[in-house]
């Protein structure tokens, strides 16, 4: 995975922000790079990207991965269950099975991010996991930001899940951020921008 950071000496918190979880959900790579791209001046917090997670799913244009899996139900969480038919949201056959699964314990492990954001897609809302009071607020701020609905639960069991596993099992705030889908770029930029300020500066 393409890893880009900002900030790596004398930071206070270090924010971890993923895109293209699911390679048919491109929206926050565009996000990601069109903040990189301005050159900011990151002064109070480490900011580390990983604008494409599912790089093959991307070229494939696919929710899941090379193998048919769905990385949001790959985790080692407690709730992880082997899925009943291989659809989008197959498990695997283990948790943890796929490489990108692996790769991004490993990033944590090394980073141990104190606040994650991924990019989804296509909810136009704000879900979150982990410690009630902290992750709320980050996700009201966001909220002030684009104008999403704060969702806590998406609706469906997310077995296996990312969110479960930073969120949830080891306590990092994780806010997962479900973009609209087709929205026009320059909207879609104009809505969100400030988040990255807001981590990079202000969190």
């Amino acid at each position: 995975m393409e890893i880009i950071k900002f900030n790596e000496n004398n930071y206070k918190k270090t924010i971890l922000i993923l895109g293209v979880f699911h390679g048919d959900e491109q929206d926050g790579e565009f996000l990601i790079r069109k903040y990189i791209g301005l050159k900011p001046d990151v002064k109070k917090n480490r900011l580390v990207f990983i604008p494409v997670v599912n790089k093959k799913g991307k070229e494939n244009n696919t929710r899941t991965n090379i193998n048919g899996v769905d990385l949001n139900r790959n985790f080692p969480t407690e709730n992880w269950t082997l899925s009943k038919i291989k659809d989008n949201y197959y498990s695997g056959e283990t948790p943890a099975s796929e490489e990108e699964t692996k790769e991004l314990i490993s990033i944590i492990k090394l980073y141990r991010p104190d606040c994650i954001l991924t990019f989804h897609e296509p909810y136009r809302c704000i879900n979150f996991d982990g410690p009630r009071f902290e992750t709320l607020k980050i996700a009201k701020i966001i909220s002030k930001f684009n104008g999403y609905k704060i969702e806590e639960n998406i609706g469906y069991p997310t077995p296996g899940s990312f969110g479960t596993y930073c969120g949830i099992e080891l306590n990092i705030p994780t806010i997962t951020l479900e973009l609209p889908q087709n929205e026009d770029k320059n909207t879609l930029w104009d809505d969100n921008k400030n988040i990255f300020e807001f981590f990079a500066n202000e969190y």
